[in-house]
């Protein structure tokens, strides 16, 4: 077995000598010291041999290993002096190849849409406000005429993110509006506001949601806000046919009917003609339309907790479904390829 073993190694360091690539290398490491190569197949029979014959052939085959070891260590040294070597003459480099094609990245859909209707908004007076994630649990519900034993509380599976339910991760962008409103009553009260006031806020939502073509755990919304004098159900029509002609570029068939929410009242939902089907689809849950915009006017109560008198001060809001707009913008029939990261769907816009 020593004969063997020492005749094994010449064509080995031939093979190493003769190597010009990492692969080459690697692939003779791969047949000679990995598990299944040469070496442990000499080592591995070793227990078969005679008994003092095994120490004599153990010691040669880790020779054996620690030569090619050491033989291909020196390859690579070799290899990567060449390789600098090379760099620093210029050798094989040809300067009338093209360079290499750097890949150029795009707006998310959502990031473009956001910032469309933010434009928008902002030329009809609207400003844009931001809030947290994390928020109050005072803010995302009971500011909102929401108080923790009401029954809509049902209506939004919330994350909560402490033992006393005290931070939630907001379910809707709606808890701005909140902010907002305590905001606006201070200025009222300094004598710096100059009616209306009107406000967007766009942003990420989180709801616990079984996911599905429409619905999914993490979305986005847009909150619209305006407070004035006399504002009217009127007013909210108008500026919905203004948003909605703004987003497609033409009118697109909608409907108003009523709706229930806390923090408004009355409260409507708008909704849009499914582009997708004419017949009912599972985007549409069957239905031929797909609920796009909860509004209303905003609930007494709201303005009452964020001190404004409802006597002298009435408004609207809204909340837009942003991931569903963006669906409708596009063509896209799964709201879950919005956020899943596929380069396959993002590199379409």
């Amino acid at each position: 077995m020593t004969e063997t073993l020492e005749s094994l190694f010449e064509p080995i360091r031939a093979r190493i000598a003769a190597a010009t690539d990492e692969d080459e290398l690697r692939k003779i490491e791969r047949e000679t010291l990995d598990k299944g190569g040469t070496v442990a197949a000499l080592l591995a029979a070793i227990p078969s041999l005679p008994g003092p014959k095994r120490p004599l052939a153990g010691k040669r085959a880790n020779e054996l290993k620690n030569a090619i070891g050491a033989a291909l260590a020196e390859a690579r040294e070799r290899l990567a002096r060449l390789a600098m070597e090379r760099e620093r003459t210029g050798a094989g480099f040809d300067p009338t190849l093209p360079g290499a094609r750097i890949s150029r990245g795009g707006l998310h859909p959502l990031v473009a849409v956001t910032r469309e209707l933010e434009d928008l908004f902002t030329s009809m007076g609207y400003v844009v406000l931001d809030g947290p994630e994390i928020e109050t649990d005072y803010h995302n519900f009971e500011a909102l005429n929401i108080p923790r034993d009401h029954p809509a509380r049902d209506m939004q599976d919330t994350f909560r993110l402490d033992l006393e339910g005290k931070l939630v991760l907001r379910t809707h962008t709606s808890a701005v509006q909140a902010r907002g409103l305590k905001r606006l009553a201070d200025e009222i009260r300094a004598g710096r506001f100059a009616p209306p006031f009107r406000a967007i806020v766009p942003g990420k939502v989180f709801r616990q949601e079984t996911t599905d073509a429409s619905h999914e755990h993490t979305f986005h919304q847009m909150e619209g806000l305006v407070v004035g004098k006399d504002v009217s159900v009127g007013h909210l029509i108008g500026a919905m046919k203004t948003l909605l002609r703004g987003v497609f570029g033409r009118e697109i068939e909608i409907r108003l009917r009523p709706g229930y929410f806390p923090f408004v009242e009355p409260g409507f939902e708008l909704d849009a003609r499914c582009p997708f089907c004419k017949e009912g689809c599972s985007v549409c849950k069957r239905s031929t339309w797909i609920e796009l915009l909860p509004c209303g006017l905003v609930h007494p109560n709201v303005l009452q907790e964020c001190g404004i008198d409802p006597e002298h001060w009435s408004g609207f809001a809204f909340g837009l479904g942003l991931s569903r707009l963006v669906m409708l913008r596009y063509g896209i029939d799964d709201v879950r390829l919005l956020l899943s990261g596929d380069l396959r769907f993002l590199e379409q816009f």
